[in-house]
């Protein structure tokens, strides 16, 4: 099962020690050690670099690797010995500590990690002496969607099914469902991907979209699956799916940025007539409607239809005609 956020800063974490201790280690030792992939942790090491008591030079991990091996150049920048004590300005001091106290507050935060926060927010208002008052009259309270993320993430840490009120935007409907999560991920918005037991298979949930959620006690058993390569996008048209043609005037050139085609030819008028395919090509016509005046769907000619005939339906409650 793909590791979460907080599983992967915990092994990034003991990664550093590791290394440290093993210069020159194998990549491929060291994947087997942690028990992950060797891209899993080539992964990692891209990340390493960007960590360090500070920004400036020198202070930050200058780990690489050959694909091979992996090489720490300057293992000091760790040490207790050289490394400066850390001293944080007011406004960052204030900063960590309104950002501290809001996630604490996230629902579904597993207790022990909850009482360790709790427990170095303590210690940070301490240090901070004056800052820290400052701190205490801000206050941040995050979207719905912050609460499904911890819920989310509390599941994938202990393995617990999902219940699930999602909203379909293809069929502008909400359906409950329970899903085995597999994992979460960004691609412009934060998703989760797991296995549906409605659907029997593997689907893709976008957070924003969970109308409610609630841990089950039963335990997640997903298939034993790959997980999607995102390295294209989370929207990986296949040859196979059907072929939709779209016509869209100038305003409406933004669809050949946003979704994923075969060709995009020039119209006269400064529009594009936009060749693509889709697993659900139903789901285009909220698309078409979104358009209005600047785009039309033009081929297959029943799905053609289908849109006018939504969008006549749309008007209608206006009390217009088409």
């Amino acid at each position: 099962m793909a590791a979460n956020a907080i599983d992967q800063t915990r092994r990034m974490l003991s990664l550093v020690t590791y290394l440290r201790e093993r210069p020159g280690a194998h990549v491929a030792d060291v994947a087997r050690a942690f028990g992950i992939t060797e891209d899993e942790l080539i992964s990692d090491l891209d990340v390493l670099p960007m960590c360090g008591t500070s920004f400036r030079g020198g202070d930050l991990l200058d780990i690489d690797t050959d694909g091979e091996r992996i090489w720490w150049r300057n293992p000091d920048a760790s040490g207790e010995s050289t490394a400066e004590p850390l001293r944080l300005a007011a406004d960052e001091a204030t900063a960590l500590l309104v950002a501290a106290r809001a996630v604490a507050t996230l629902p579904g935060l597993r207790e022990s990690d909850r009482d360790a926060l709790l427990r170095a927010t303590a210690k940070l208002e301490a240090a901070a002496g004056e800052a820290a008052g400052a701190s205490s009259r801000l206050s941040v309270t995050f979207e719905s969607e912050g609460g499904v993320f911890a819920d989310v993430d509390r599941a994938i840490a202990e393995r617990r099914r999902l219940w699930l009120r999602y909203y379909s935007p293809a069929r502008d409907e909400l359906t409950e469902r329970e899903v085995d999560p597999i994992r979460l991920f960004a691609v412009g918005h934060t998703y989760m991907e797991g296995w549906c037991h409605l659907s029997e298979a593997r689907r893709t949930f976008r957070l924003d979209r969970v109308a409610e959620i609630r841990l089950l006690d039963e335990r997640a058993e997903p298939p034993a699956i790959e997980p999607r390569d995102l390295s294209e996008g989370l929207v990986q048209p296949s040859a196979e799916d059907p072929e939709v043609v779209v016509e869209v005037g100038p305003g409406g050139r933004w669809v050949a940025e946003y979704y994923p085609h075969d060709s995009a030819e020039e119209l006269a008028d400064g529009g594009l007539r936009i060749t693509l395919r889709t697993p659900d090509p139903g789901s285009l016509r909220r698309l078409a409607l979104r358009l209005g005046r600047e785009g039309r769907i033009v081929a297959p000619a029943e799905l053609a239809d289908s849109a006018r005939s939504a969008a006549r339906e749309a008007l209608a409650g206006y009390g217009e005609q088409v």
